[in-house]
């Protein structure tokens, strides 16, 4: 499997691709995170905006405690640390979402990543062993990939285009785009057009209609 990172973004022969597609390969889909998903479900930019109004609230509730009551001033630096904090935050998932173009072709799939350094990874569907998908309500959601056999890339490499917590053996993921069950779908079956004498393990999938969708698995692609 190529999962040694090239540098090529400067000189793609197409976009999110280093080289152009061999007559025998064609693009079946190519998207980018979707960076408010990103802020939300990456950076939890949302989470922390609840942490920060919590925090506030305890120390408005210390201060109106004391001889002297002064809430405007520290509960203003509070407040304008806080912004600053989940704006930060929020710009990195900008750049995240702005820097990464996923590209799914009928023999791999490709993951432009990184903001300061782009890097290129080429997975080969023939030397994926599974497929993971994760949904939000909204339809938006993640695709981890399981790689077979030894291969492997460095998490940190990876970051934040990786499944979360998979430390030991990461995961190369397309994370938080939009239809994911719709391209979920589409990974197994340029899978098994690649790999037509492989069993598949068969599980549920959710039909992409379905407005709720709880997280889940896409069958198991037997290694």
């Amino acid at each position: 499997m190529n999962v040694n990172p090239h540098h090529e973004h400067e000189f793609e022969a197409a976009p999110g691709l280093p080289e152009p597609l061999p007559a025998d390969e064609r693009l079946l889909w190519q998207g980018a995170p979707q960076w408010r998903h990103v802020a939300v479900h990456v950076f939890h930019v949302r989470t922390l905006a609840w942490y920060f109004a919590a925090m506030m609230l305890l120390q408005a509730t210390y201060l109106l405690g004391e001889p002297e009551r002064n809430l405007f001033k520290p509960l203003l630096l509070s407040f304008l640390l806080s912004v600053i904090s989940l704006g930060i935050l929020s710009l990195m998932a900008w750049l995240t979402a702005r820097t990464a173009l996923y590209t799914l072709t009928n023999k791999r799939v490709v993951m432009r990543i990184g903001v300061v350094l782009t890097l290129t990874f080429n997975l080969p569907l023939r030397m994926l062993a599974a497929a993971s998908l994760k949904t939000n309500p909204d339809g938006t959601g993640d695709i981890a990939l399981k790689l077979a056999g030894n291969d492997h890339i460095a998490w940190l490499n990876l970051w934040p285009h990786a499944r979360p917590w998979a430390l030991r053996h990461p995961e190369p993921s397309l994370r938080c785009i939009s239809d994911v069950v719709s391209v979920g779908e589409s990974v197994l079956k340029a899978w098994q057009e690649v790999n037509p004498h492989v069993p598949v393990m068969l599980g549920d999938i959710v039909p992409s209609s379905q407005p709720h969708i709880p997280a889940t698995s896409l069958p198991e692609i037997a290694a």
